[in-house]
């Protein structure tokens, strides 16, 4: 029979598939003689067992009564005695850290006797002995029978209010025996049973109730945020309760070995005086900051002190830790590596590796491209005109400018709309879950640094402020009121600044982070720690990596910007852009021209511009290659817009006003009309039907290297002809070209030197690589038309009508636009590029794809032997990193 539980002995750090993330630790710190309250571990195979049966796994009933009975013989108690009760917490603990995902619930065990053995163990403190019993039932409630949490919040703030107060502490042991009454009572009305008194049934069902809460609606969104797999199901942690609720010498907190918002070192984290675990995550109360714990019990402060040094040191990391002191004696509840911003990630790993704990391999593995993206956003301006109207804790940095909204659903609706929103709360629960993703920032006028919203948002990359206690808010007016007066209502713009915790009514001003002026060449910022910490990296990472990172651009000076960056080429450069613009009239006069000497006309005046756009690009590139795309999209996306010229037509021929080149306009729009545009007239293509089209794109492209040859430089372009499905269609192009080629050579007297290749955009390429290969000299995947092609849809119309479904549904783990599909898309580039290196051993490989940036596809990139990824400017650094981890140093860091 399979094994389903663990004591907290058996078990190991290394063993998170299994016991889960918070077992695992748990287990590691009971091996460490580091003092954890006793219990035993459920394992992610009971869950897994119990999602897929539906039920309750045959066998685990009666393992846990045998790990129960020997908790009980440990402890000298039985679980819920009326003398003398063992009380135990059931937590969830996945693989991944889900913070607030799941379910918890404390105190099991009490029922209407055992609550009276509670409060005579405890000295006759009845008052903590009913406090916790009502936690219990809220928790259980909520938690096991699905009861809204806001039903026990509504009996508890409406007994708060007839007796004057807004603290729970100021209830007494008789409000507290009344409350426990009155929580039945909901529980009665709305589960339709009276709460089970039997301890072990209580037990049975917080297990199944922890199971469930793996399939939740917020837990499913939390898992699809941060691409944790839906497979891996959740252990439950059965542990010996201990209590920070008893009284002024008790408490509970949440401590990191360095701070998760900037990754300095120091004391962090959050101490709460009489209470429980729950009350600090949850942000109910506003806490004191951790190292005040010194003058409350200095014996407890110094033993956790000494215990965060040795978890960062045996973790080599920084640990996030929730801790108990009971009576004085402290208490290991939790510890994991700590989410972190982006900036500590990057300080945290420099720091490690420079005192030697971790090498840099290992440093370059604990950041991601992700977080180097977050360190490129903007910041506010320090000169910006701003009217501060208050400050909370700086929970998870950034600059966040939006709409202030008051509930999770109005942030979803207003986001769908293209709306920046700030979500506006108390404190948020798991239940916020959707608006925080939707939402540019988080503002809570409650809470810590170690609240749901700290930890959430700095998960997810979100600007926060916490604990903004100042603020007023009214929810039923929509609307906060500052300190100083200053209303804000809903819709109202409002700015954030989660590195410092202010508050700005308006919008602020934003700037550009210390990072990207050190990417474009300022040396102020070059002394910054945080730069300091991503050049040491950024460096390693370039060391380490064979992918090259290219830039897609189409401009000089984006290929300046982009070289600042660190590109070491340019893997895309769109000459349909520079069609538009003071342009487009020359492009019309190509379409409207009805005779061939009209044609040359039209090409002629296009061919000095282009020349002199390519100039600059291979200027800004000089000793870099060059990938110039000949024309791609279809002429009619160059002419005026159906609709609007008919209206002309029409207006025109009611006043009496013709013009014959409006007429002319409009028939050339009807005439090149397409159902299925990406489908028709375009690419290659348009090359064969128009004639001297691409020969015109290719003179100006050879003239332009020419010219650079004669003043110095050293071009080097590649031409990349579009949308080949045929090697005919290809072939034929290139004859042009190397016709062009030798015409301008004779013209200039300069020995050119380019490659010729082709963009595998369509599954037919990919099939006739093979042949394609005996004529082309690079290949260059566009996987944005690879993917709609393989798919079968249209982009434009397919993301706003169901991919939205498809994402709810799992049928897409993440949009195959933002990361590659690696088991459809990926399986024909790695085909194309087996067939094609078969044929051409050096043919040159790379993507200039959006997915050219996208951390996760660079990797497979990377494992089926592309050359090189190409992306903006601005993912430039993204993908130099990226690669870097490829190339042996990176894994999943979550």
């Amino acid at each position: 029979m399979a094994k389903y539980v663990y004591d907290f002995s058996e078990g190991g750090m290394d063993q998170k598939d299994l016991l889960g993330g918070k077992g695992a630790n748990l287990a590691e710190m009971t091996g460490l003689g580091m003092p954890v309250p006793p219990g035993f571990i459920i394992s992610t195979d009971a869950c897994r067992a119990f999602l897929a049966e539906g039920k309750e796994p045959a066998g685990l009933a009666d393992e846990v009564g045998e790990h129960l009975a020997r908790l009980e013989k440990e402890r000298g108690k039985t679980l819920g005695d009326p003398d003398d009760p063992l009380l135990v917490s059931v937590r969830s603990g996945a693989k991944f850290s889900m913070p607030g995902m799941m379910e918890t619930v404390l105190n099991v065990g009490l029922n209407d006797e055992s609550v009276k053995g509670l409060a005579k163990v405890a000295g006759g403190d009845e008052r903590f002995a009913y406090d916790s019993y009502r936690r219990l039932l809220q928790m259980f409630g909520s938690t096991v029978l699905g009861i809204e949490s806001s039903e026990f919040a509504e009996v508890l703030d409406a007994l708060k209010t007839q007796r004057g107060t807004k603290a729970d502490l100021d209830l007494t042991a008789d409000d507290l025996r009344g409350l426990v009454e009155s929580y039945k009572d909901v529980i009665r009305e709305h589960a339709g049973g009276d709460f089970p008194q039997d301890p072990r049934e209580q037990l049975d069902m917080a297990v199944l109730a922890v199971f469930d809460s793996w399939n939740t609606d917020r837990a499913r969104l939390y898992r699809r945020q941060e691409q944790i797999p839906d497979d891996l199901g959740t252990a439950v942690n059965i542990c010996t309760m201990v209590y920070g609720n008893g009284g002024d010498d008790s408490g509970t907190g949440v401590a990191f070995t360095r701070d998760p918002a900037t990754g300095a070192q120091g004391v962090y984290g959050d101490y709460l005086v009489n209470a429980q675990g729950e009350d600090v995550v949850a942000g109910i109360r506003n806490t004191v900051p951790l190292a005040d714990l010194e003058q409350i019990d200095k014996a407890a402060y110094d033993e956790l002190i000494d215990i965060m040094d040795r978890l960062e040191k045996h973790y080599k990391d920084l640990c996030d830790i929730e801790f108990t002191v009971e009576h004085g004696k402290l208490w290991m509840l939790q510890t994991r590596v700590g989410k972190r911003t982006a900036e500590a990630a990057f300080r945290i790993a420099h720091s490690f590796a420079e005192e030697g704990l971790i090498d840099l391999d290992e440093a370059v593995n604990r950041v991601t491209g992700a977080q180097l993206a977050q360190l490129m956003f903007p910041r506010f301006d320090d000169k910006a005109e701003r009217h501060l109207i208050g400050e909370g804790m700086n929970a998870s940095p950034g600059a966040a400018v939006g709409k202030a909204v008051f509930d999770s659903p109005t942030a979803v609706e207003w986001a769908a709309k293209g709306e920046d929103v700030i979500l506006v709360r108390r404190t948020t629960t798991p239940d916020d879950l959707s608006g925080m993703v939707a939402a540019t920032g988080i503002l809570t006028s409650r809470g810590g640094k170690t609240s749901h919203a700290a930890v959430v948002a700095r998960g997810m990359g979100r600007t926060c402020v916490c604990g903004a206690d100042e603020l007023e808010i009214d929810f039923e007016a929509r609307k906060f009121t500052a300190a100083d007066g200053t209303v804000i209502g809903e819709g109202d713009l409002i700015s954030i600044d989660g590195t410092t915790g202010e508050i700005f009514e308006g919008a602020v001003e934003v700037m550009d982070s210390v990072v990207v002026r050190y990417f474009e060449g300022d040396e102020t910022a070059a002394g910054d720690e945080l730069v300091r910490a991503v050049t040491a990296l950024m460096e390693h990472a370039d060391g380490e990596r064979r992918l090259a990172v290219r830039a897609n651009a189409d401009t000089p000076e984006d290929a300046a910007r982009a070289r600042r960056f660190g590109a070491q080429g340019i893997g895309l450069c769109r000459t349909e852009h520079m069609f538009l613009g003071d342009r487009r009239e020359l492009v019309e006069h190509l379409i409207l021209a009805e005779t061939p000497e009209q044609q040359h006309e039209a090409l002629d005046a296009l061919l000095p511009l282009q020349r002199e756009d390519f100039v600059g690009i291979l200027e800004a590139m000089d000793g870099l290659p060059v990938t110039i795309r000949l024309i791609d999209p279809p002429l009619h996306e160059f002419l005026p817009d159906y609709t609007e010229l008919a209206v002309r037509v029409a207006h025109e021929e009611e006043h009496g006003t013709d013009e014959p080149r409006t007429h002319k306009l409009l028939d050339a729009v009807k005439r090149l009309h397409e159902e299925n545009p990406m489908l028709g007239l375009r690419g290659v293509r348009l090359g064969i039907v128009i004639p001297g089209l691409f020969k015109m794109q290719a003179r100006a492209i050879l003239e332009a290297t020419a010219a650079r040859i004669h003043e110095g430089g050293d071009p080097q372009p590649e031409i990349m002809i579009p949308l080949v499905a045929a090697s005919q269609e290809f072939e034929l192009m290139k004859a042009e070209v190397i016709s062009v080629a030798g015409e301008v050579q004779k013209e200039t007297n300069a020995k050119l030197a380019f490659k010729i290749g082709t963009m595998i955009e369509l599954p037919r390429a990919v099939m006739v690589a093979d042949k394609i290969a005996e004529s082309a000299e690079f290949f260059s995947f566009g996987t944005n038309d690879l993917t709609q092609m393989t798919w079968g849809f249209s982009r434009d119309d397919v993301e706003a009508s169901f991919f939205s479904t498809y994402l709810d549904k799992g049928i897409f783990p993440v949009s195959p636009f933002e990361s590659l599909d690696v088991d459809g898309v990926g399986a024909l580039v790695a085909m194309a590029v087996s067939k094609g290196r078969k044929v051409r051993p050096d043919l040159h490989l790379g993507v200039c794809g959006e997915h050219g940036g996208d951390p996760d596809s660079i990797h497979f990139f990377d494992s089926v032997g592309l050359d090189y990824v190409s992306c903006s400017p601005y993912r430039v650094p993204v993908a130099r990193l990226e690669a870097g981890r490829s190339a042996g140093t990176g894994s999943d860091s979550r």
